[in-house]
């Protein structure tokens, strides 16, 4: 129940606890579902049933995730390693980058929401990054979740031709920077691009991601 205020809390086990006669999992992961997809820019995917079996190739990267999973055990608490960061995948369209992330979900078992980063921009300085601040507030509070930022270079671009949107792009760009730099919360990040080219050099700096992976 982890993200869900008290009082939703109590609604949703109480109902549970009617309907099922128990506290069931499905039914706090059905209430979280539906805050989630009150948030304009925010999409809660279902798990993909067989994970990585819907993938084919992506051996190094499937063995790799699993090692990373490890990170948020309580023994690796216990032993004070640093949890993962994210990952982020650069290639080609339709080499099945939005999929990997889907079945990563399922065999992680986590949530697997989907940023829409342009849905965020406002048309005043400074308005874009509250927004950005405020979601990724509640996307800490979620607790073990994957988010999954699609085509970034497109919702940054303006950031770093110089777009003529007032500073928006540049304002996400730092919002998002600030948030990945500084967040205290246990989201695992994928990002995705198609042109990486299209970044800003600071985006793509060892140590934002744990890895930078070429489909």
């Amino acid at each position: 129940a982890v993200g869900l205020s008290s009082q939703e809390v109590q609604t949703t086990f109480a109902r549970s606890l009617i309907e099922n006669g128990s506290i069931d999992v499905s039914a706090i992961a059905a209430e979280k579902k539906r805050l989630i997809d009150q948030e304009p820019a925010m999409t809660y995917y279902e798990p993909r049933e067989g994970g990585f079996d819907n993938v084919g190739g992506w051996d190094v990267f499937k063995e790799a995730a699993m090692k990373t999973k490890l990170s948020y055990s309580p023994e690796a608490r216990a032993y004070g390693l640093k949890l993962a960061k994210g990952a982020f995948l650069m290639g080609v369209s339709g080499c099945g980058k939005t999929l990997s992330c889907q079945a990563l979900g399922a065999e992680w078992g986590w949530p697997v929401i989907r940023l829409d980063v342009n849905a965020l921009k406002g048309k005043y300085v400074g308005e874009s990054e509250a927004r950005l601040r405020g979601i990724f507030t509640k996307i800490d509070a979620l607790g073990q979740v994957i988010v999954y930022i699609d085509e970034v270079e497109k919702a940054l671009e303006g950031a770093v031709t110089g777009s003529a949107d007032g500073g928006v792009s540049a304002d996400a760009l730092g919002a998002i920077l600030t948030w990945m730099q500084d967040r205290q919360g246990q989201a695992y990040v994928m990002m995705t691009a198609n042109d990486p080219s299209k970044l800003p050099p600071e985006f793509l700096r060892k140590g934002r991601f744990d890895e930078v992976w070429w489909v």
